[in-house]
């Protein structure tokens, strides 16, 4: 098969000859109403995070042993990371073996039980399990999630669609601010507040049941009658017979180089380490350049604004998660129009210069006989850092480990860079608030303004463009920059390779 731009469904130089055939975001309700079904899974991940901050407080009334121990209440907040760790780490695997679909009921079915088990707990000890179930099901969603959601779309509008699971994450954040405030008059407070989190996992266990499995998997297991069947729902028949030509070539080449993937093999390949540094090092600047630090001091600021309310905290907390989710949606237009790039680059631009205005704004107020006023440009500093980081350092991560990878990888790798989110996260968290002790909180945040620039010269230096690409045309990227122009292929993704 000879690779042309005006060969490939969904290329730019394809879409060039048919612009009748390109789809828009709302074009096609089917691939929508998979996507939002898919990301009730983004929306477990977001919830679950939000809600702990909430319901440990109540935790701490109910159980003193809890109230006692320091340890205790941070192995309750970060069991569910490790158990998020695990998930993410074995559900690449699962996602490959079994399908995005099974992957996604299996994710549903353990979060359920974690959910129910918390809310039940009769001791802390019973209540950590539940945390690690859910963190379980949480890590299993977030690989397969963006996978399948990737898969089912078309590539001109691949990027939007996958950032629609980072709008659902940022939701369920919102979500369980308002679940907080609406259960804190309620006996049992912490309980309905983790159990009702099962609600969701049940809604979309059952909706997925009638949900197809990804085309892209179902080709590559032989089962190209079913794959068509899905195809389509999504394409109209003039497109619908280029994909179908474009996928059978895809899976008779992967079915003649098939072997089974293990987690060494993605280290022996050139491309394939070339896309796994750029996938998993964009998971890790993600969590390293601060989001859930900023996320969790926002209270904080807000008392050195002069506010000491714990209702406005909260309101703050909501206002900041209702920022994020805003910022979200404007990515979901940019990454398609700007490019993934080009968005991660503009993102840390503004994260920098935010960190700085709050590593000033806390240096200063606490050395200033008055800290009123930089208690204001902390809390300016914040908001400016939710707006850039939102947009773009939000969701291209997640996207890009959605599209970067040759289809026999694309559970794995995903699946490996996730855990690296999770472990980068677990990381932050649990050394954020001794690194402030230990050197204050404004150079903490200097600290992270600089890894923050560490983050840029990484993406110009080792991230490509994908916006528009085919996977096919991602795949053929990689091989020119892992061995050259020496394989004498057309050089259709000059622009991605030259970004």
């Amino acid at each position: 098969m000879t690779l042309t731009l005006e060969s490939i469904p969904g290329s730019s130089g394809y879409l060039d000859l048919f612009p009748d055939r390109r789809m828009s975001y709302f074009s096609n309700m089917y691939v929508l109403g998979l996507t939002v079904i898919a990301g009730i899974g983004g929306l477990l991940f977001g919830y679950d995070t939000g809600v702990i901050s909430g319901a440990l407080l109540y935790i701490k009334d109910d159980f003193e042993a809890v109230n006692q121990s320091s340890f205790l209440q941070e192995t309750i907040v970060s069991m569910a990371l490790v158990g998020a760790i695990v998930g993410a780490a074995s559900g690449g695997w699962i996602n490959d073996a079994y399908g995005r679909k099974k992957a996604t009921l299996l994710a549903d079915v353990v979060f359920t039980a974690g959910a129910i088990i918390m809310a039940a707990a009769p001791d802390p000890y019973v209540l950590i399990l539940g945390r690690v179930l859910v963190g379980l099901g949480v890590g299993i969603a977030s690989v397969t999630a963006p996978v399948y959601i990737a898969e089912a779309s078309p590539s001109e509008v691949r990027g939007g669609l996958v950032s629609t699971n980072v709008l659902m994450i940022t939701s369920g954040q919102f979500l369980s601010y308002l679940v907080n405030l609406a259960f804190t008059e309620l006996p049992g407070t912490w309980r309905w507040m983790l159990g009702v989190s099962a609600v969701p996992a049940i809604i979309q266990f059952v909706l997925m049941l009638f949900m197809p499995e990804s085309p892209r998997w179902l080709f590559m297991k032989s089962d190209k009658e079913k794959a068509i069947l899905v195809l389509s729902k999504i394409y109209d028949i003039a497109r619908l017979e280029d994909e179908i030509d474009h996928l059978s070539a895809a899976a008779e080449e992967e079915l003649r180089k098939k072997k089974t993937v293990r987690y060494l093999d993605v280290f022996k390949s050139k491309e394939i380490r070339l896309a796994f540094l750029a996938g998993a090092g964009l998971q890790a600047f993600q969590q390293f350049t601060g989001i859930n630090t900023v996320m969790y001091y926002s209270p904080t600021i807000v008392q050195m604004a002069g506010f000491q309310s714990n209702q406005l905290a909260l309101l703050l907390s909501l206002a900041v998660a209702g920022t994020n989710a805003v910022g979200t949606i404007v990515g979901i237009y940019l990454i398609d129009h700007f490019g993934r790039k080009k968005l991660a680059l503009s993102s840390l631009a503004g994260v920098i210069i935010s960190l700085v205005l709050l590593s000033w704004a806390f240096i200063s107020g606490s050395s200033a006989s008055s800290s009123g006023v930089y208690g204001w440009i902390a809390v300016i500093g914040l908001a400016l850092y939710i707006a850039f980081f939102a947009p773009g350092m939000g969701p291209v991560p997640w996207t890009l480990n959605s599209e970067v990878y040759p289809e026999q990888y694309r559970g794995i790798c995903g699946g490996m860079s996730a855990t690296v989110n999770w472990i980068s996260n677990l990381i932050v968290a649990q050394t954020f608030l001794t690194v402030a002790e230990l050197v204050g909180t404004g150079a903490t945040f200097l600290i992270l303004a600089g890894i923050a620039v560490l983050a840029v010269v990484f993406v110009i230096l080792f991230v490509p463009e994908t916006q528009g690409l085919t996977f096919l045309e991602v795949e053929q990227m990689w091989k020119e920059r892992a061995w050259g122009s020496s394989l004498n292929t057309e050089s259709l993704l000059e622009h991605g390779n030259s970004s």
